[in-house]
């Protein structure tokens, strides 16, 4: 494949889902863009990967470590990748979705019903 893009939700089965091996069968032309989950590539296999020619180029918008430390990270650093610091699900959409449950929570919590809650045990009518 030309492109490679990673949208896969993070779940236990999927921790460790693309590894070295996946990237040594990519051709040295090869794009990989992961914008959804950095566990989801094996630890160090990326990095490993690009040093090797094997995807030639990445995109990334996860780390294993937030927030990344640029200067002291060789993935981000790496000259044939591109690195958006975790914005990549920045879209009118996304944030229409956010605001909407934002507000529809405020709304709740003010008529005395609050919903999602983490803690409602601590909650008090």
């Amino acid at each position: 494949a030309d492109v490679i893009s990673v949208h896969v939700r993070l779940k236990p089965e999927a921790r460790g889902l693309i590894t070295a091996t996946d990237f040594a069968s990519m051709r040295p032309d090869a794009l990989f863009v992961n914008t959804s989950r950095a566990a989801l590539i094996e630890p160090g296999a990326l990095l490993e990967a690009l040093n090797a020619g094997r995807p030639g180029r990445a995109a990334i918008d996860v780390f294993d470590q937030e927030p990344i430390t640029w200067p002291a990270d060789p993935l981000a650093t790496h000259p044939n990748l591109i690195c958006t610091p975790h914005i990549g699900f920045v879209t009118e959409d996304e944030f229409e979705l956010q605001f909407s449950d934002i507000f529809d929570q405020v709304i709740a919590f003010q008529a005395g019903a609050p919903i999602n809650m983490i803690n409602a045990q601590i909650w008090r009518a």
